[in-house]
């Protein structure tokens, strides 16, 4: 050890840093380091998010590991208990942390459990084909036909506990009822579908909590006649608004025409059903698709078109302008008009979470504290998850919550003033304002797809790598121009005023597509990635909660579960095998590498299979069924030293057995099969979709469904009879997945 000339004793760089690499220096200096950083935290009262993040991860464990409904005393006990234990440790910053976080953790176990037993309905049981008669509550108009919701009033011979609340039928004739009439039709249904794949999207879980207990189609024509009861005021309500809906989705339809008329129209009351499949994969490929789904954009823009209206009209008055608060009443008319919007565009899950998040943003004005905060985005998540607990696990609040966050904690580096123009003359301003409006879209646009890209690529298997561009040119069309007179149709639509108002949105619209097509029309607008699991899923959700809520150093600890994520879901372990839930169907993975069809999937199940594997040929590729050996009997297939058959007529089972090592059949194949695994209809009724890995040492067999738990949203196995011989394939094709951007606010 050294000394300067004052005296002072000097410890070499390398002594230094290896004093504080000591094992014995490690541990106590990252307590330290991390003591101050939580305390950094407290004094800015940044540990309030994290509250949101414990209830949130009670749902998360209701939902991932609880096998029945248990009742929801317990978790509220605890989470009373931690309450007070946190009252009590209020001189204890640590401790009054973990025993809040404990306490918001058990509030949303509850929560979940509350809400699964209060929408609980029964669920069709099984395929059936029976008189329908009841309300129709909402109808889905579409170009062949409509879908309708209804409210059961009777169905079959079946009893209230067997009988659904409300089905969704398909109707493909060019007469269609009215919202609110009493119907009856002859009718096909089967319980909500499951997943198509292990760890794919649940469209059973969904309709449970919308109160849907059956799908199907109609058989032949639609009865309107009187009703037995007058309908109760909420479904006469419910009625009432998508009947004007439907008004106004054909009006401003009407107003331009083609496709540009189909999506202003759903721009406005999010009717999607005029929008053709062509142009939703067009604006998916430029990755704007989440202009056409009521959510956070159309939230914010209506608010802030409503607001400015209101505020800039009363500054035209002076006496107003002076002697009245007229920004909070600005915002309370803003709070109004959103809230009713919501109301008219059919209270959508979406569109109500974004409506909270909006609220509480306007809120925020009225009591004068800043507008976007962190703060206000956990109470908002609070509130839409004790609202609607089952939301958490879809991509719409995962992608909306995440953009907003990502956006908050990057507020100061996307302001986009990248030149400020203080002294220059007019053209100079000009030349600011264009810029900084550039650039402020680039970035805002940047960190929404890069805070929501875990969630959109878990969820949807594909990035759109040229999002960032079609954003960019066509967010400005959409908040200068289509938003505002969305506004302005609406108020002009009571005086019948409006007509030109939708004309000249859909040019608006009209040049929107113009530039999806074109960026459609680029190599590799749409790539498709492997799915990749949820502990890789979980370290990416962790590593953006710790990047974006620490306002101290402790952000950076982010890193390391972000890149840990990224790595993971890097390198997916792909499946060898799917087989579909009813055992018409599977994929097998080919010689080449990819997956070859065996038997007939359902086209939506085989698109699903395509998209997991990161494939991106179109579902009716040729190449799909070429390589399989078959005959009217089944199909047998290899891959390595596995052969598959799957078994189309029970005269196969006897030379399939012998030979197959792995065998998939709708029927029961016969106790004696000799294959090495059976995949039949008692195993698929019990386990569900079902796919596997081949290794040395056998399959890895992965199923949809755990014997012995049955959700609420699920039949119970005992329940699967053998399939109704009448068509072979449902008239009504399973719900779809969510598509990109299908609901969440990816650009709030």
């Amino acid at each position: 050890m050294a000394q300067d000339g004052t005296g002072t004793q000097v410890v070499p760089r390398r002594a230094a840093l290896a004093h504080v690499l000591a094992p014995g220096e490690i541990l106590p200096r990252a307590g330290r380091a991390l003591a101050a950083g939580l305390a950094e935290e407290a004094g800015q009262r940044r540990l309030f998010p994290w509250l949101a993040v414990a209830f949130g991860a009670g749902i998360l464990l209701f939902f991932g590991a609880a096998d029945r409904l248990p009742s929801p005393v317990p978790a509220l006990a605890a989470a009373a208990a931690f309450g007070g234990a946190a009252f009590g440790l209020r001189a204890r910053p640590v401790g009054l942390a973990l025993a809040l976080a404990l306490a918001f953790l058990f509030l949303g176990f509850a929560a979940a459990v509350i809400r699964v037993a209060t929408v609980a309905a029964p669920v069709l049981a099984r395929t059936t084909i029976a008189p329908l008669a009841g309300f129709v509550e909402g109808i889905d108009e579409r170009d062949e036909g409509a879908r309708l919701i209804v409210r059961v009033h009777g169905l079959g011979t079946l009893g209230p506990a067997e009988r659904p609340a409300r089905v969704r039928v398909s109707f493909r004739r060019p007469e269609v009822p009215r919202p609110g009439d009493f119907v009856t039709a002859r009718v096909r249904l089967l319980p909500p579908p499951e997943p198509a794949r292990p760890g794919g999207y649940d469209f059973a879980r969904d309709a449970y909590f919308r109160g849907i207990g059956a799908v199907g189609s109609v058989l032949g024509t639609v009865t309107v006649g009187p009703p037995p009861e007058p309908p109760p005021w909420d479904l006469r309500l419910a009625a009432a608004v998508d009947e004007a809906r439907n008004a106004l989705t054909r009006r401003i339809a009407a107003a331009q025409g083609g496709q540009a008329g189909a999506v202003a129209a759903a721009l406005v009351t999010g009717k999607r059903g005029l929008i053709a499949p062509e142009t939703s994969e067009v604006l998916r490929a430029a990755g704007i698709y989440h202009v056409v789904s009521i959510s956070g954009l159309h939230m914010v823009l209506a608010a802030g078109v409503i607001f400015w209206l209101i505020r800039a009209g009363l500054a035209l008055v002076p006496a107003l302008a002076l002697f009245w608060p007229i920004k909070k009443i600005a915002a309370l008319g803003a709070m109004a008009g959103v809230t009713a919007y919501c109301a008219f565009s059919g209270w959508d899950l979406a569109a109500e979470r974004s409506l909270v998040m909006t609220l509480v943003m306007l809120g925020a004005i009225l009591v004068d504290r800043p507008a976007l905060s962190l703060r206000n985005l956990a109470l908002a998540a609070l509130i839409a998850l004790a609202r609607e607990p089952e939301g958490l696990l879809g991509p719409s609040f995962q992608m909306s919550f995440g953009a907003v966050a990502g956006l908050i904690a990057c507020a100061r580096l996307i302001d986009g003033r990248v030149w400020r123009a203080e002294g220059a003359g007019p053209l100079g301003r000009l030349a600011a304002a264009i810029l900084t409006a550039v650039t402020g879209t680039l970035a805002t646009t940047l960190v929404a797809q890069i805070a929501t890209a875990p969630f959109a690529t878990y969820h949807f298997q594909a990035v759109q790598p040229f999002g960032l561009v079609g954003n960019a040119l066509t967010l400005p069309l959409v908040s200068l121009v289509v938003m505002p007179a969305a506004v302005l149709g609406i108020l002009a639509h009571p005086f019948a005023l409006d007509r030109p108002v939708w004309w000249a949105m859909g040019l608006a619209v009209r040049g929107m597509l113009d530039i999806a097509g074109w960026i459609r029309g680029f190599d590799h607008a749409t790539l498709t990635l492997p799915a990749f699991g949820t502990g890789a899923l979980a370290l990416m959700s962790a590593g953006l909660l710790l990047l974006v809520l620490p306002a101290s150093r402790l952000r950076w600890i982010g890193l390391v579960p972000a890149l840990a994520g990224v790595a993971l879901a890097a390198q997916p372990a792909r499946f060898d095998l799917y087989v579909d839930r009813e055992g018409g169907g599977a994929a097998l993975r080919g010689a080449d590498g990819r997956l070859q069809v065996l038997g007939r999937p359902p086209p939506f199940v085989l698109e699903q299979w395509l998209r997991a594997d990161g494939d991106g040929r179109s579902r009716d590729d040729p190449g799909l069924k070429a390589g399989p050996r078959c005959d009217r009997l089944g199909r047998v297939a290899t891959s390595g030293t596995w052969d598959v058959a799957v078994v189309r007529d029970k005269r196969a089972f006897a030379q399939d057995c012998a030979r197959a090592a792995v065998i998939v059949a709708r029927a029961a194949a016969p106790p004696g099969c000799a294959a090495r695994l059976v995949l039949d209809r008692a195993f698929l009724a019990a386990h569900g979709a079902t796919a596997l890995r081949f290794g040395p040492d056998g399959p890895d067999v992965v199923t949809a469904r755990t014997p012995g738990e049955t959700p609420p949203w699920r039949p119970p196995p005992a329940a699967v009879p053998k399939p109704v011989p009448e068509p072979a394939r449902p008239a009504a094709e399973p719900e779809p997945a969510p598509e990109p951007d299908d609901g969440p606010d990816a650009d709030p």
